[in-house]
């Protein structure tokens, strides 16, 4: 658990470094219009600086913003490695769009009890809050709601279909 404080910390350091560099390193990926993430990628202006992105990079990026879910263990909300990746890209794409909004939707599977379920589901709303808060993003600019088992993804009753209800969910 500790490691994990450190690399956010030091991810967080990071993006505040970025931040004081020169104007090129600040401009933030996409043409500034609030274009969906999914649709939002780095300008190329035919001469690459130092801190550019690499094209595998940008497309790294932008598949991670084209994910808008990040799933959870059975009765857990605890963000594992790749719910991980994706929330950092979400976050640093929140911070360099600051009129941009986000609302984060908790849900679970159909296991456990309703009121169990609505307070699972805000836990895991509130992870990917925090984790979000710092990484830079301004806490008036999320939202976080909890569905419970109310709105499950998937009907059947075995754990590939649960899995894929444990989630949250990542709104613009």
């Amino acid at each position: 658990m500790k490691n994990r404080k450190y690399l956010v910390a030091s991810l967080f350091i990071a993006l505040a470094l970025a931040g004081c560099a020169s104007d090129e390193a600040v401009k933030p990926a996409g043409d500034g219009s609030g274009a969906a993430p999914a649709q939002t990628a780095p300008a190329d202006s035919g001469a690459a600086s130092g801190s550019a992105l690499s094209d595998r990079e940008r497309q790294r990026r932008a598949e991670l913003l084209a994910q808008k879910r990040v799933h959870f263990a059975f009765d857990s909300s605890t963000i594992d490695d790749e719910a991980r990746a994706i929330i950092e890209a979400h976050s640093s794409h929140l911070v360099s769009n600051p009129q941009l909004k986000v609302t984060l939707e908790g849900n679970c599977d159909e296991r456990g009890t309703r009121e169990y379920n609505l307070a699972l589901g805000e836990r895991r709303a509130q992870a990917v809050e925090r984790m979000m808060k710092v990484l830079g993003v301004a806490g008036s600019r999320i939202k976080t709601v909890s569905y419970g088992e109310e709105k499950p993804l998937c009907q059947e009753h075995d754990e590939s279909c649960w899995r894929q209800n444990r989630r949250a969910e990542i709104g613009y």
